[in-house]
């Protein structure tokens, strides 16, 4: 279950959200869209459950100048891992590779990466990244089954949503927007739209052929809605997806911070 935010290429199958949904809906296998990606603004340069941290309602987002990036554990490290656009990404040939941002440095940016395990962290050097920001995140309270996007300070949108069951469930911590996919039967399993996170299923390993990313899209069953119901997803009403991304358009790379 991975995702963006605008294009229009097709894909072989549909498993981004592939934690997310109910066990039928592991076997859809139209294919998707990716509808291009919406970026920030202002460019200002050429384990299971992590805790939420306080946060300035300002991120910066960080995106990658090419399908591939060197992160470091420390900055100036002699050691890296080099993160992949096609092993993060749906379609990393229409995609681009994004990070949040965590800290920045002379020459050096901290940023969450879309890996296990969540909360993984590493450093990237500035100038392999183009940094822009954004005013726009999302708070997701799993208790109360509700999804808030903000502007800065204020609440701009609200939805009732549905979550992952007892046994395999939505994980908390910081996550980001990865990747926006558009699915080809608006009707079907996964609604008109479905946002791909930056985190993924602290149970599953892989779910109907792919990696289990937890993912925020559209159902097929509204009666779903505030249930514990998905293997990790969280699940909000067809026009509730559709209005955040035809209507508010969030960014890549917005933050994610999903609370118990």
């Amino acid at each position: 279950m991975r995702i963006v935010v605008k294009v229009v290429v097709s894909l072989t199958v549909l498993t981004l959200l592939v934690a997310g949904c109910s066990p039928d809906e592991a076997t859809v296998s139209p294919s998707p869209t990716t509808v291009p990606a919406i970026t920030s603004s202002t460019d200002t340069t050429s384990p299971t459950a992590v805790p939420v941290p306080l946060r300035d309602t300002l991120s910066k987002v960080a995106t990658a100048k090419s399908a591939t990036i060197d992160a470091y554990p420390t900055p100036n490290g002699a050691d890296f891992q080099v993160i992949d656009a096609a092993d993060v990404l749906t379609v990393p040939d229409e995609t681009p590779l994004v990070f949040l941002v965590k800290t920045v440095t002379d020459g050096w940016l901290e940023v969450w990466l879309p890996v296990r395990p969540n909360g993984s962290t590493a450093w990237v050097r500035a100038s392999d990244v183009t940094v822009t920001d954004t005013r726009y995140w999302i708070d997701v309270s799993l208790s109360d089954f509700t999804l808030r996007v903000y502007d800065d300070e204020d609440m701009v949108f609200e939805t009732p949503i549905g979550v992952g069951q007892d046994e395999m469930p939505t994980p908390g911590g910081t996550y980001y927007i990865r990747e926006l996919l558009q699915p080809p039967n608006a009707a079907g399993v996964y609604g008109p739209y479905a946002y791909g996170l930056s985190g993924y299923s602290p149970v599953l390993d892989s779910f109907a052929g792919g990696d289990a990313v937890i993912g925020i899209h559209g159902t097929d069953t509204p009666s779903s809605i505030g249930t514990t119901v998905s293997h990790g997803c969280i699940r909000m009403p067809n026009d509730a997806i559709t209005q955040i991304v035809t209507q508010i358009g969030l960014p890549l790379g917005a933050p994610v911070y999903i609370n118990a």
